[in-house]
């Protein structure tokens, strides 16, 4: 692995530190060493995960959230022990150390394998009018507008494919026969697509009441205007993990209050907070729902994601969010649209 140095990291390092490491190499993965690169542990994208829904305060040192007891592989081992070891501990990456514990390198489950082809189904969303993005978008659907050297849907379409899936529905309705166009049946990108056509806007949930034929496994739905490098992979085993009838990834926000905030106890002043930072979780338009959660769908009627998730959650079904940490953008906006232009070389690598 080329650039497996450069996860490697002090014990002190602040945790926000170390995840931009992850996220900009793609590894999932973080080394924590010695100054003699001894391995000391690892903090892994689940770890991370862990910590921000835990509050944990991401500027403390990364040994305070690591696994202190890695599972590594010996310089000797061979290609297929391993596997074997991977396989049985249900990991994905495994770092490679000498007889004295020392780092020597990092071995990735999907370098070892190839990818299968996976049977979920996913759900694109591409019928919005983009409004907030005219005139751009007067004669061009929002998903077709391009960012870097290709459609932003396009660029969606590649990440979920790198992860083995192949099965695809594109929800359309403005600009829809440019769409299908420019996409056909997806065979230019070894993968099979059809279409679900909305005669109506039916908003981020009612498209699914279009589909043919109910999925056997869970499914996969995204908004077709983001731009994100999230682990498409995890996130299935995730849901899988909890059991859950529906998953939503969220993002970490963070609203500055530009004030001194007082809090009072009936006319008496308590206490002030100077330009108080309050952080939420928000909607990232990315989901997993299980078949069952499709029963809250009607057919041809406008529903939006929350409200599935709502109806979900009145039932007492078990619902379940997947942080994201990754790269991710929603290109809502013209500023948004012009950031993601700047940003693809760097996030995609011109993919």
């Amino acid at each position: 692995m080329s650039n497996w140095e450069s996860i490697l990291v002090a014990p002190q390092t602040p945790i926000i530190e170390v995840i931009r490491s992850i996220d900009e190499t793609g590894l999932q993965i973080a080394l924590v060493v010695s100054p003699q690169r001894k391995l000391l542990g690892t903090l892994t994208d689940g770890d991370v995960r862990r910590a921000i829904l835990k509050g944990i305060d991401l500027n403390s040192p990364v040994e305070l959230v690591m696994n202190d007891n890695p599972i590594a592989a010996d310089l000797n081992d061979s290609r297929e022990s391993i596997l074997a070891i991977m396989k049985a501990t249900k990991i994905r990456q495994i770092p490679v150390v000498d007889s004295q514990g020392l780092v020597t390198g990092l071995e990735l489950f999907n370098k070892l394998i190839q990818p299968s082809a996976r049977e979920n189904v996913v759900i694109l969303m591409a019928g919005g009018l983009g409004n907030r993005l005219r005139p751009l978008t007067n004669d061009c659907p929002k998903p077709l507008l391009k960012v870097g050297s290709k459609p932003i849907l396009e660029t969606i379409l590649q990440s979920f494919a790198e992860y083995g899936f192949r099965r695809f529905y594109i929800a359309v309705n403005y600009r829809a026969e440019m769409i299908k166009h420019y996409f056909g049946d997806g065979s230019r990108w070894g993968v099979e697509i059809d279409y679900l056509h909305e005669e109506k806007q039916l908003g981020t949930a009612g498209p699914l009441g279009l589909l043919p034929e109910k999925p056997t496994q869970p499914l996969l739905v995204m908004n077709g205007d983001l731009l994100t490098r999230v682990n498409f992979q995890q996130l299935l085993e995730f849901h899988s993990e909890h059991r859950a009838s529906a998953t939503m990834c969220v993002r970490e926000y963070d609203h500055h209050i530009p004030y001194g905030v007082v809090k009072l106890d009936k006319h008496r002043l308590t206490s002030i907070e100077e330009k108080p930072v309050q952080r939420f979780f928000v909607n990232a338009g990315i989901y997993v729902l299980s078949p069952e959660a499709l029963e809250q769908i009607p057919s041809n009627e406008r529903l939006d994601m929350p409200d599935v998730f709502k109806g979900l959650i009145h039932q007492k079904r078990t619902t379940a969010v997947f942080p994201i940490h990754e790269y991710w953008l929603d290109i809502g906006r013209m500023d948004d649209f012009e950031r993601a232009d700047l940003d693809y070389p760097k996030v995609f690598n011109g993919k």
